[in-house]
């Protein structure tokens, strides 16, 4: 078991460490990995698919086919333009404008589908204000990160955990999550106008060129568009509800989507299933089975140890170190596989005799949702957004992210901070 032990960390370290590298696409890395691990025996193939978590998978891509069509019907469009015109044109109001409708977003959509949306969004407005894009796109993977932490559904962190841990409803989370995400924002959105205030300025001309778009015809498909709505409405009643029906979260996503597939008909379905991130729920795939590989060589459970060792079992203690520890980690690594490998340690924590792990719980959600804002590749929406920004020819540079992304999340990581010791402790 020892010399498959070494194996196991070597294959997710070395895996890892190429992830970052970002020499090599993310998802061939994951599934490479896990092949590895059941190829070496270190796993077997039973074993493997037993800890593939389908409810995390279930959820991203029901989410991801009622968003995507959604999309196609201009609504997106529309509430840019709709958002300019509100704030008169005036590119520092519709910065933080964009940055409140994508963090309440990203808290009813996944943040990654949120991004998707309001990139193109930003891009369309500076343009036609002829203002730099950096601070929009900047604004808009803060706001989301942000938003997502709020809620079940809003960022792959807290999809993980909800599925890990079956009493932590989608009301828990936003009983729990969302007083300290709304204060967060708070302090987050007139920071945003007191560091990029000076580079944010048009000419009065253009402002009047914004006024005078028509929203006429923005909404391509009305028809689409209300069976959408209705849907999406229906979904997130359904994730509200959930527990008491005793349905998974996913059993909700995916419903709503084959339901809104139904009513649309197969040229759509074709559609919806292109427009679904599949790179994305393959790497997840990948990621399930090379934590699983640790978890069957007893690696996890010996770490769980380690950090019981070194808190002395204060469960204050415990949860500041997850919280920190969670946050830098998931600054410089993706925090999905980070969230994956404390998952089971946080569960070995409770049968070695911290009783209520439920502020554990909670910490490792802000930390790496939160800590997912310290840099490029802190967070998936993150590394979407620098894609799209480089495709429209410009692109974001790690360490100008880090410049900017790195002290914001320190700071919201201070008020978490504060928020777990007087709520919890």
């Amino acid at each position: 078991m020892e010399h498959q032990a070494i194996w196991a960390i070597a294959i997710f370290l070395l895996t890892y460490a190429l992830i970052i590298s970002e020499k090599i696409h993310r998802t061939l890395l994951a599934m490479v990995g896990a092949v590895l691990m059941i190829v070496l025996g270190i796993i077997d193939q039973e074993s493997a698919i037993h800890h593939i978590d389908f409810n995390t998978l279930g959820l991203l891509i029901g989410m991801m086919i009622i968003v995507n069509t959604t999309a196609e019907t201009g609504l997106f469009n529309y509430i840019g333009i709709w958002t300019a015109k509100k704030a008169k044109g005036n590119p520092l109001t519709i910065l933080w404008l964009l940055a409140l409708i994508t963090a309440v977003g990203s808290a009813f959509l996944d943040n990654v589908t949120t991004i998707i949306l309001m990139v193109p969004v930003a891009f369309s407005i500076t343009r036609q204000l002829k203002v730099k894009p950096f601070p929009y796109v900047f604004a808009l993977v803060i706001a989301s990160n942000i938003g997502g932490t709020a809620t079940l559904i809003g960022d792959p962190p807290n999809i993980m955990i909800g599925s890990a841990v079956k009493e932590l409803t989608f009301m828990a989370f936003l009983q729990n999550l969302a007083p300290v995400a709304i204060l967060i924002l708070a302090v987050t959105l007139p920071l945003f106008i007191l560091i990029f205030r000076k580079g944010l300025k048009t000419s009065n001309a253009l402002r009047e060129g914004m006024m005078k778009m028509s929203l006429n015809g923005l909404i391509s498909d009305r028809k689409l568009l209300v069976k959408c709505l209705t849907i999406l409405g229906l979904t997130l009643v359904g994730f509200f509800l959930h527990q008491t029906f005793h349905l998974e979260s996913a059993t909700v996503a995916l419903a709503g989507a084959f339901l809104l597939l139904l009513l649309t008909g197969e040229h759509v379905m074709e559609r919806a299933f292109r427009t679904v991130e599949w790179p994305t729920i393959f790497f997840f795939v990948g990621l399930f089975v090379l934590v699983g590989g640790l978890i069957e060589t007893g690696t996890i459970k010996q770490l769980a140890e380690r950090a019981i060792d070194l808190t002395g079992g204060d469960p204050l203690f415990t949860s500041m170190l997850i919280l920190w520890l969670s946050a830098i980690a998931s600054a410089f690594l993706d925090n999905i596989p980070f969230v994956a490998t404390m998952i089971p340690m946080i569960q070995d924590m409770g049968s070695m005799g911290i009783n209520n792990l439920e502020p554990l719980w909670w910490s490792l959600a802000l930390g790496a949702c939160l800590g997912g804002n310290g840099s490029l590749i802190g967070a998936s929406a993150n590394l979407i957004a620098a894609g799209m920004s480089a495709k429209e020819g410009e692109p974001i540079s790690f360490m100008k992210f880090l410049k900017y992304g790195f002290p914001l999340m320190l700071l919201s990581v201070a008020i978490a901070s504060v928020y777990i010791l007087i709520r919890y402790f």
